[in-house]
């Protein structure tokens, strides 16, 4: 696992409007597919180390308040290198008329094909937030269904638990989401597995379909195999007129 780019920020690449630019940002370095992942959630439930598990297989207890920085590293995805953009994000605070999403935060999930929501089952107000930031993205993304995985995260801290992780699955099979419960501390499939199930939905989204074109010549009749009687009835003519040649000859 390498990685190959970090510590900058989502300004840096093109802007959705920019007709050119939105069919560059399909490829990533050395003209690989690219998929683009934000992740968001609350204050404190681990985004951070989630992302840099991920990336790196580390995990890193302690870290400076959240930036916003964009990281990016290659998968392997059914047997294709993808490069992955990952998104790290400033968590979201809930005020009394609803959540509170800085511009910043809504650029960021208006630049990705999918986003993973993160809560920690020692916050129970960070899983309050899912179904409404599960709303807000959708809303952002009219039109399309944008692939979203609902992650559960502190799993190894059940002495303070206040949430149960059946109800975050429940609550992602209620939103169409696929659901993983993680320690990012202890286990590093659980997290790849997270990240993995998004990029193979929206690698599988980026696929063109088949063409007209292309249907139309699949349906054309194949030309029959020669017969192998008629082939060898003709070779012997052929040699037989050659023999008759030399020897008028």
């Amino acid at each position: 696992m390498r990685l190959i780019q970090n510590m900058c920020t989502i300004a840096e690449y093109p802007a959705s409007g920019n007709a050119a630019s939105a069919a560059d940002c399909c490829l990533g370095a050395a003209g690989r597919r690219l998929v683009k992942i934000a992740v968001v959630g609350a204050s404190g439930v681990g985004k951070t180390a989630l992302v840099v598990r991920f990336l790196t297989k580390r995990f890193i207890g302690d870290y400076e308040r959240n930036a916003g920085n964009l990281y990016t590293r290659q998968v392997q995805i059914e047997g294709e290198t993808l490069a992955i953009q990952v998104q790290d994000t400033p968590g979201i605070q809930v005020h009394e008329n609803g959540l509170s999403c800085s511009e910043q935060l809504n650029r960021c999930i208006r630049w990705a094909d999918a986003v993973v929501i993160v809560f920690s089952i020692t916050d129970y107000k960070s899983y309050e937030l899912i179904g409404q930031l599960h709303q807000h993205v959708q809303q952002l993304h009219l039109g399309t269904r944008l692939p979203v995985v609902v992650v559960a995260n502190k799993a190894d801290l059940l002495h303070i638990k206040q949430v149960d992780p059946q109800l975050g699955l429940q609550l992602a099979g209620m939103l169409g989401c696929s659901f993983y419960e993680v320690s990012v501390s202890e286990n590093y499939n659980d997290v790849y597995n997270a990240f993995h199930v998004l990029c193979k939905e929206v690698s599988h989204k980026q696929l063109p379909s088949s063409t007209p074109e292309k249907r139309r010549t699949s349906l054309i009749p194949r030309p029959k195999s020669p017969n192998m009687q008629d082939l060898k009835r003709r070779f012997k003519q052929a040699l037989s007129a050659k023999v008759r040649t030399v020897t008028s000859v």
